[in-house]
């Protein structure tokens, strides 16, 4: 057949009226079964595919949920798209995954887009500073990441950066690494403030004035880490440098500037990660890195916008806590010198 197979079709081959068909395959109590049986038996040899957006409209609901992510490059942002996947699907129910790009009109346009196809609700990581973007939207929906404490009436779930930040700063500071310099994502976003606020809260804590503290700005891209690992670099050419990325994708763009440098990690410079993507297991050396819970972020998410639905909201903000995977990227200084470290194997 080459055109798409419609409910007419379904309905010759069962030998049945249109509406007959189309009750059958809605479900209606008034079809016997074996007539549905029959339909059903019809709509799979035709090919024929229920037109939900269509279904969607005369009955209420459409089987579609959206999820709207800043950045789809970023496999961080991958992993929360699979997790909330997952628990639609359980629910028998099918996602639609937009990027906005940090840009707020390309996340109103999602948004319109989303209510258009008659989305029974959406799980949104908001660029805009308006609440009241989300009330127009009209449909049930949940928050997630950092940016989502702008909206405290609003329940969300998102990472526990300050216990994040925390634990990979403990970590450092064992290591023999007390005051690294950082790569951070733009002014703008409050991940950022965040992740900063944390780093000064625990540099007060050791008498360690955070004004001392190198920073660089990295765009949360690969090629931000790069550009901002060089600059660190051209700063300090000598000696044992430390840095703690924002981002998994910052460090993994320093760890190249490195190399292209010709000099060495860890031997000449301790790199530290954030959030955890797959790709840090796979660099040379691994990626040490503090693991945000992607896939479960996306799980739990979701799941907040099913008790939404049904009338059991979450209240308030639900933060998941994070674990440090450790691999080869950070020298031990805690037991020699950062002078030895970084002259290590040179003649």
């Amino acid at each position: 057949m080459g055109r798409r197979p419609t409910i007419i079709d379904v309905a010759k081959l069962a030998g049945v009226s249109k509406s007959t068909a189309a009750r059958a395959l809605s479900d209606s109590p008034d079809v016997n079964e074996v007539t549905r049986d029959k339909v059903r038996k019809a709509a799979i040899a035709s090919g024929y595919e229920r037109n939900h957006l269509a279904v969607g409209m005369r009955s209420g609901r459409s089987g579609l949920f959206g999820l709207v992510i800043p950045d789809i490059t970023n496999p961080f942002w991958a992993e929360v798209a699979r997790g909330a996947q997952d628990i639609v699907g359980e629910n028998g129910a099918s996602l639609l995954v937009f990027s906005s790009d940090w840009d707020h009109d390309r996340e109103a346009s999602h948004l319109r887009a989303l209510r258009q196809a008659r989305v029974e609700g959406a799980i949104v990581n908001p660029v805009s500073d308006n609440a009241e973007d989300f009330g127009r939207f009209g449909v049930p929906f949940s928050l997630i990441g950092s940016s989502a404490e702008r909206f405290p009436d609003t329940p969300s779930i998102g990472s526990d950066i300050r216990q994040a930040v925390r634990l990979g700063l403990d970590h450092l500071v064992a290591r023999g690494h007390p005051a690294p310099a950082l790569i951070l994502g733009p002014k703008s976003r409050l991940a950022r403030a965040r992740f900063l606020r944390s780093v000064h809260e625990h540099c007060l804590e050791r008498d360690i004035d955070p004004a001392v503290l190198q920073v660089e700005d990295g765009d949360y891209t690969f090629e931000g880490g790069h550009s901002a690992m060089q600059r660190l670099m051209a700063r300090q050419p000598s000696g044992h440098l430390t840095v703690f990325c924002a981002n998994d994708l910052m460090a993994l763009g320093a760890m190249l500037a490195v190399r292209e440098a010709g000099r060495e990690c860890p031997r000449d410079v301790s790199i530290l990660g954030f959030d955890g993507v797959p790709a840090g297991a796979f660099s040379w050396p691994g990626l040490t890195t503090i693991e945000k819970p992607a896939r479960e972020l996306g799980r739990r998410a979701a799941q907040a916008l099913f008790d939404e639905i049904a009338g059991r909201p979450q209240d308030g903000r639900t933060y998941l806590p994070c674990r440090l995977i450790e691999r080869g990227s950070l020298a031990d200084l805690s037991v020699q010198t950062p002078l030895r470290v970084a002259g290590a194997g040179r003649s």
